[in-house]
């Protein structure tokens, strides 16, 4: 898809460095959900869970207003909105006491959790159409996937002292960082982040709504794929505590060093590997990213218990596949999403693709502790199954979609001249 910008972006570093700092913000908090508030409120455990997952529960229709309004005043200012309202629910986190504050403090994160998903990848799409250099969106999605990455482990580590040190006062100090990042980073990107306003083909107006999406049978087909797809790149910190507890009985800082040596090869290797990523089809490089999760999966149900050094040689060389499959897939398959979507309803379309990774986070502890109950290995070897099925699918899904979405622009595509725009795919 074809898309002109009046100008040149600006910013590209300091958009990176904020969500950076964003994904401090959120690592600082993903282990603390409950512990958080059981820590510092008179709230009981079975009734946090419901207030928790019901904030969650009221942000699904957030998608569908995030891509309209993504495409009706740019992706940018949603993405910063996103930012302030979680720094005003973390803000909350450090007074509220009652049922009725945790879930107002909750619902003010969580729904600013989910514009931010919403429309962050419209707006990396939107900055990469129109940079200076000679990136294309798949280097773009991967290097702002590696900062991510960067970003929770820092917060994830810093959470890990707060634990240990226990005090109140230290929690809500971690509340107040936490929403001083997201303020940091909305700031950031509202000060020193341009992006110039795309000019819509005319073959492209009128293809904007959800209207439109509904009747695009292969962008659906790519969202149900890509389903597969999320639930896969989520099992790994969903699954192993269990697994290491209750199968392969390895010690706790196992899974501790599996699990932040896959996020520091994510954050050291996604630049790499995102310059290298354009000369290849997407759908090619999505399907190979499938064919590692089943090897994964079959790697995976084959583990059991046994000597440590055995254990740990086979589950760092398991979780090696599972890292380059996520290395890959998660720039080629947004780059993919944002090649094959209309400008004009980019948005909307970007913002829809983010329901299968919605839907992969309800799906996913059902998935693996119902299967875990039958036998150890099923869920493992029914993941396998599923992403052997999703290469084919892929693969089939190639023949329907745009053919300038499979691959990225080459550098003779793009106009280098100043002042010209920037062709993206």
């Amino acid at each position: 898809m074809g898309t002109n910008r009046a100008g040149r972006s600006r910013g590209g570093a300091i958009l990176v460095a904020a969500l950076t700092v964003d994904s401090v913000g959120n690592g600082l908090f993903l282990p603390l959900s409950l512990v958080y508030f059981l820590r510092l409120t008179d709230v009981p455990l079975a009734l946090l869970g419901v207030l928790l997952s019901a904030a969650t529960v009221l942000t699904l229709p957030v998608p569908l207003w995030a891509g309209a309004l993504a495409d009706r005043v740019g992706a940018l200012p949603v993405v910063v909105a996103a930012q302030l309202l979680q720094a005003a629910g973390y803000l909350a986190y450090a007074w509220v006491r009652s049922p009725v504050g945790v879930f107002a403090a909750a619902a003010l994160v969580a729904v600013g959790v989910r514009f931010f998903w919403s429309a962050v990848f419209t707006a990396v799409a939107d900055y990469a159409d129109g940079s200076p250099g000679g990136w294309t969106r798949d280097t773009w999605y991967a290097i702002s996937n590696g900062a991510r990455t960067a970003g929770l482990a820092v917060g994830g580590l810093t959470t890990g002292v707060v634990v240990a040190d226990g005090r109140a006062g230290t929690y809500r100090a971690v509340a107040y960082v936490a929403a001083a990042c997201f303020a940091l980073a909305a700031v950031l990107i509202a000060a020193c982040v341009r992006i110039p306003p795309a000019a819509v083909r005319p073959a492209d107006k009128g293809r904007g709504g959800y209207a439109t999406l509904v009747r695009d049978r292969p962008f659906l087909a790519l969202i149900g794929l890509n389903t597969v797809f999320a639930l896969s790149s989520m099992m790994l910190g969903l699954a192993l505590p269990t697994v290491m507890l209750t199968d392969l009985r390895g010690p706790a800082w196992l899974t501790s060093g599996i699990l932040a040596g896959n996020a520091f090869l994510v954050a050291l290797l996604s630049a790499p590997v995102g310059t290298r990523l354009p000369r290849h089809r997407r759908t090619r490089t999505i399907a190979l990213a499938a064919a590692l999760w089943t090897a994964w999966g079959i790697a995976m149900a084959a583990l059991g218990p046994g000597r440590l050094g055995v254990v740990a040689a086979l589950l760092v060389t398991a979780t090696l596949l599972f890292t380059v499959a996520e290395l890959v897939h998660a720039p080629a398959s947004a780059a993919l999403a944002a090649a094959a979507a209309p400008v004009a309803a980019r948005g909307r379309y970007l913002a829809a693709f983010q329901y299968s990774f919605v839907i992969a986070s309800m799906v996913a502890p059902a998935f693996f502790g119902t299967l875990y109950e039958v036998d150890t290995a099923a869920p493992w070897l029914a993941l396998a199954l599923l992403n052997a099925v999703g290469v084919a699918g892929i693969l089939r899904l190639e023949r329907v979609l745009p053919p300038n979405a499979l691959r990225a622009p080459t550098p003779a595509d793009r106009p280098s001249a100043v002042g010209a725009s920037a062709a993206a795919d």
